[in-house]
């Protein structure tokens, strides 16, 4: 899928205008930004002869996919089937679920999509592994899994060892369903700050984890994929021994939680574009972009070129801006941008994405995989 194609028609009439041109509120993403952390990271996967398999959680949007695809990843990685059934509707074809996919309807819809595209799933649960199993084998597919080992997360996944050993031989049996290989994510390690530390706790759950495929292959099982990783321990798992990819992906944006709670050296590539909508005092201001355009759960968003602030407040139409010192600027009518405090969340409340390249517009994306939440 090439960008003229996935292009949003409501938004065509602005290509090649200033992004001030723009409604608001209205997502952008500058382009060189993105280009350059793309590089990045393809870099460090390419220097460590890794694997890039991004997740496209944050994005969800296949032409985004196939850019990175062409910038050396070798398929993507999906939080949902039905942001996998986008993916594979869009001419990705190397796929993985990297959750449980559970019940007969999500069942059936995975070994259908089995014919569109080799679509990978994360498992840890016999009972689960049988019922994708026996779907297979009655649609004549076959279905490829990861199990997914818990090296700390405390999340999903089988516990180390000699437990997920048991689980692999037991998969390694059937015929619907291929172990390709195991899969983790690291994730207790994300908000530690220290450098030293954080380091120490990433190669410690990689190494129970290396040291868990390792028994399944002493056990006899044929382990392939070794997957774990994302864009807060990318730069670090990767020089790890043993690993096969690493699922990094919003790190093409970059963010305020990435940058300041993660330790993701990436300047911020998405923002978005709000317009002052009241003034009451030289203090405050009020602009027209909300919880409903821009989350603060994760990490609240950061206004551009404010000044210093007292605080900012997300009511669901409205952000209110208090500064520090009474300014006449920005004036009511306005543009102004905001740094997005975590682009996973932010991206899925949106209808498009504008790409911006020197302060103009070059392309608007429709999000194609927004609201696939099944």
């Amino acid at each position: 899928m090439d960008d003229a194609h996935a292009f949003a028609p409501s938004s065509i009439c602005v290509i090649g205008q200033p992004k001030s041109a723009l409604d608001t509120p209205s997502l952008l993403v500058d382009l060189d930004v993105m280009e350059a952390n793309t590089a990045k990271m393809a870099k460090t996967f390419r220097h460590n002869a890794i694997n890039w398999r991004p997740h496209t959680k944050g994005m969800k949007i296949p032409a985004l996919a196939h850019r990175l695809i062409k910038a050396g990843a070798m398929g993507v990685t999906c939080a949902k089937l039905g942001e996998a059934e986008v993916m594979a509707a869009g001419g990705v074809a190397d796929i993985l679920v990297a959750n449980q996919i559970v019940g007969p309807i999500k069942i059936q819809r995975l070994v259908n999509l089995q014919r569109h595209a080799d679509v990978m799933v994360a498992v840890d649960n016999w009972d689960n592994i049988r019922e994708i199993d026996a779907a297979a084998i009655a649609n004549s597919v076959r279905v490829r899994v990861l199990i997914e080992v818990n090296t700390g997360m405390n999340r999903a996944g089988t516990l180390p060892g000699q437990p997920t050993v048991d689980l692999a031989k037991k998969v390694a049996a059937l015929n619907g369903v291929k172990l390709a290989g195991l899969m983790t994510w690291e994730a207790h390690t994300l908000r530690l700050t220290d450098p030293a530390e954080k380091r120490t706790a990433i190669e410690g759950a990689i190494a129970t984890f290396v040291g868990t495929v390792e028994a399944c292959r002493a056990a006899g099982v044929e382990i392939g994929i070794v997957s774990c990783g994302g864009t807060g321990t990318y730069w670090i798992t990767a020089t790890q021994k043993g690993i096969t990819e690493v699922q990094a992906g919003g790190g093409i944006f970059g963010d305020v939680l990435y940058r300041k709670s993660f330790g993701v050296d990436h300047p911020y590539a998405m923002t978005v574009l709000a317009q002052v909508t009241s003034r009451p005092d030289p203090a405050r201001i009020i602009c027209d972009a909300g919880r409903k355009t821009m989350t603060g759960d994760a990490a609240m968003p950061e206004p551009i070129g404010f000044g210093k602030l007292t605080d900012m407040e997300l009511s669901a139409e409205h952000t209110i801006v208090n500064l520090a010192e009474p300014s006449d600027t920005p004036r009511v009518g306005d543009k102004v941008e905001f740094v997005v405090g975590y682009t996973d969340t932010t991206l899925n409340l949106h209808d498009e994405l504008v790409g911006i390249r020197k302060g103009k517009v070059e392309v608007v994306w429709s999000i194609l995989g927004r609201g696939k939440l099944k």
